[in-house]
């Protein structure tokens, strides 16, 4: 219960982020793994021995969001961040939580219909939270680099979750 708590704390933390080290303090990647994992299944297309459809298999949802959250911490620690591998991990992770909700309101949006309607909203829900996933991410590990290498460590977050924004964005079901 303890684990389930402190995994809540960092999601009102994403949800309302201010400079704040409550997140980076007590690292965890239970919520960073159930996010990966729900985007993933969200993800996943149609039936699972289906073969023509377009949309990324699980595997490949859970390595995006894995490689690309080690080599922005790479990148971080290389350009000599002060934060830890494993908080950054925890940061990038618990930042995918307002994309995931992102998928989440596609998916319903798409039971409703597929045309240029059901577009532009899901374009305004899935802009709106890749903002928001990388301002809260941004937030937390943008303080912990030295002050001239600041865009050299935003950029990569910003290309992380775009990747996964335009993953969420030409989803579409099968």
């Amino acid at each position: 219960m303890r684990d389930l708590k402190a995994v809540g704390k960092k999601f009102v933390h994403v949800m309302y982020p201010k400079k704040s080290s409550a997140l980076l303090r007590d690292w965890d990647l239970w919520g960073p793994l159930v996010l990966c994992v729900s985007l993933a299944l969200m993800l996943q297309g149609g039936a699972a021995d289906s073969k023509d459809d377009g949309g990324p298999q699980f595997a490949e949802v859970f390595v995006i969001i894995w490689f690309g959250a080690v080599v922005i911490t790479l990148n971080s620690k290389l350009l000599g961040g002060t934060i830890s591998f494993f908080q950054s991990l925890c940061v990038l992770g618990y930042c995918v939580l307002p994309l995931t909700v992102a998928m989440l309101v596609c998916r319903l949006v798409l039971l409703a219909g597929n045309g240029t309607v059901s577009f532009i909203i899901r374009l305004i829900v899935v802009v709106a939270m890749f903002a928001w996933s990388t301002l809260a991410s941004t937030a937390f590990l943008a303080d912990s680099q030295p002050p001239n290498r600041k865009a050299l460590v935003v950029y990569p977050i910003f290309l992380f979750y775009f990747v996964i924004s335009w993953m969420i964005l030409t989803f579409t079901p099968q």
